[in-house]
């Protein structure tokens, strides 16, 4: 997809493809994944198409950045406070859609590999 066509994210702001939305502010949409990785994944997308991962946005707009991360927080208090917040930034990162998001991931992810065997 080249960055003149709209987004899949873009598309769901716009009202054009359904989405199962969390929360909306003036400047950002929160939602659930619909591949979700986690007993709760919900994606934060800034409305803007101008930034295509979080370096070129908080290079850009270090304020939405910041107000995205507060988003996310306020999602995770819903539902216990902790949670991961990731960026994939680079098809090689695993970044498949090039419109700036974050992946908030809450819940039993699995194992953690660096926790100690007893």
């Amino acid at each position: 997809m080249s960055r003149t066509e709209p987004s899949i994210f873009t598309r769901i702001i716009e009202r054009e493809i359904p989405a199962n939305i969390v929360v909306e502010t003036d400047r950002l949409i929160a939602f659930h994944d619909i591949a979700p990785q986690a007993p709760v994944h919900i994606l934060v997308v800034p409305k803007t198409p101008d930034y295509a991962n979080v370096a070129e946005l908080a290079a850009g707009d270090p304020t939405l950045l910041a107000d995205l991360v507060a988003l996310a927080q306020n999602i995770a208090n819903d539902h216990g406070g902790q949670f991961r917040l990731i960026f994939n930034t680079g098809e090689q990162a695993g970044q498949t859609v090039f419109h700036v998001h974050a992946h908030i991931l809450i819940g039993d992810l699995g194992e953690d590999p660096r926790a100690e065997s007893h």
